[in-house]
């Protein structure tokens, strides 16, 4: 039967300007906004990929960690000590900073996958307390308090134009990446994983491999985030790593939806708006506004703000993960 017109155009027509008109929104924020809000946007995207990083254990691995803010601080301080302490070039200050997170991330999780529930989320928590601790008292190597200020980019990325798609292109390809081990059939062992322990065991599943995997490359995209933060801003603190900071994508998560992909994008971009709006009116109650938006969502949305935006289109076919 040969296509009519019609379904052409809702067919490939539509799978060709959907993507284009989200090409065009992503690469047009430099030519309509002023500064502030372009640089909002980088860290609404850093955010972003924090929140997908914390999710791969969250929503797609079932585990709860507190401590996730050890592993962005850890990337931030690398980069931030490599580029003003030493001669190293920025690109290798970047992997550098991965490759640290990413290390910090397997010694951590060799412990904490270990325990289930309540003392994982605990233990994930400690860790991230002692690195906050040994960051803020080393002040020979981390500045104590004060942090590590001028952290420049090289001068290619010294514009705030350069630094918005600098920052677009890594994290997009950081959540692609993300998404692909979230599709790959690894992710799919993590969710069963997910769903029914005890079945994944019985069925010859090597659990606590794969939760440290996915604990490991959760850590090593979060130091991503990280590694972005820090030139963006010019400058880190140990409240990266303080426990904070690890709340930040709990509630980004739970906030968009942890059982869709997106979901804690979606949250993040929330998140950054609130957080640059409210506090301008009620400083004082910023976090009784954080706090109320939270359980409003865990009690009538559980799913997330992602649930309304996809079951409302369709219930039976929704983006959500099995």
């Amino acid at each position: 039967m040969t296509p009519t017109g019609r379904d052409l155009k809702g067919g490939y027509a539509g799978r060709f300007w959907w993507p284009l008109v989200g090409l065009l929104l992503i690469l047009s924020p430099p030519f309509l906004l002023t500064e502030f809000y372009l640089d909002l946007l980088g860290v609404m995207l850093i955010r972003g990929l924090l929140a997908l990083s914390f999710n791969l254990l969250y929503g797609f691995g079932g585990r709860l960690s507190f401590g996730h803010g050890a592993f962005l601080g850890t990337g931030a301080y690398v980069i931030s000590i490599l580029l003003t302490r030493t001669e190293t070039p920025f690109p290798l200050a970047f992997l550098a900073a991965i490759v640290g997170s990413t290390l910090v991330a397997a010694f951590v999780g060799y412990f904490c996958v270990r325990f289930l529930s309540f003392y994982f989320s605990i233990m994930t928590l400690a860790f991230s307390q002692l690195l906050f601790l040994l960051v803020d008292k080393w002040y020979a190597v981390t500045g104590g308090d004060d942090g590590i200020q001028r952290i420049f980019p090289p001068d290619p990325l010294s514009g705030i134009t350069a630094q918005y798609y600098y920052v677009l292109i890594v994290s997009s390809a950081a959540a692609l990446a993300l998404w692909w081990v979230v599709r790959s059939p690894y992710g799919s062992v993590l969710r069963a994983i997910r769903d029914n322990r005890r079945r994944a065991e019985f069925i010859g599943i090597d659990v606590g491999r794969y939760e440290w995997a996915a604990f490991v490359i959760s850590g090593a995209f979060a130091g991503v985030a990280g590694a972005l933060l820090a030139p963006l801003n010019q400058s880190v603190s140990p409240h990266l790593l303080h426990w904070t900071k690890s709340a930040e994508p709990v509630f980004m998560s739970a906030l968009g939806g942890p059982y869709f992909f997106w979901g804690p994008l979606l949250g993040a971009a929330i998140f950054s708006i609130l957080e640059s709006t409210i506090p301008d009116l009620l400083f004082e109650a910023w976090p009784l506004v954080l706090g109320t938006i939270l359980v409003s969502v865990v009690l009538f949305f559980p799913e997330g703000v992602a649930e309304i935006l996809w079951k409302s289109k369709d219930p039976d076919r929704g983006e959500r993960e099995p």
